[in-house]
């Protein structure tokens, strides 16, 4: 009779089996959290130094085609769209122009102004005199009996 704690007979070979299903899990949940990485990332406004030249080229090139395409003169496109490189910016240009003058194409005038560079606040409207006092509190001199 054998005691729990003892060891078995040397006729009983032991194989270890993997635990499938285990391992599976396993792998699968650490599959599942490195694939969520980039949705992580994004969320806390990270981005790889590749991605982020690569987003910012795809955007001067297209912003120079645009520039291009209504009539505005690269150097225009440069100082209002200062974030971007300029390098892409005259790409773009340059192509939209080569593709313009291939197709005869005229010029499409902008119908609003130019957008404000990041990191620039808008002016506040001016303020009449009865809207600050009514801010404030205050009443005209009519209504104070």
């Amino acid at each position: 009779m054998q005691h729990a704690n003892s060891l078995p007979s040397e006729n009983v070979v032991f194989k270890q089996v993997p635990d499938r299903p285990r391992s599976l899990l396993i792998v699968s949940a650490l599959l599942l959290a490195l694939s969520g990485c980039d949705v992580v990332q994004q969320k806390l406004g990270l981005e790889a130094p590749a991605a982020k030249l690569a987003r910012s080229e795809a955007d001067g090139k297209a912003v120079g085609g645009a520039c291009r395409q209504s009539g505005r003169a690269i150097e225009d496109c440069y100082s209002i769209y200062s974030w971007l490189p300029k390098s892409a910016i005259y790409e773009g240009w340059r192509d939209m122009d080569g593709y313009m003058r291939e197709n005869k194409l005229e010029t499409v005038e902008p119908q609003l102004p130019p957008p404000q560079p990041p990191g620039i606040r808008k002016k506040p409207a001016a303020v009449s005199e009865e809207t600050a006092a009514e801010a404030r509190g205050d009443r005209p001199a009519a209504e104070k009996r």
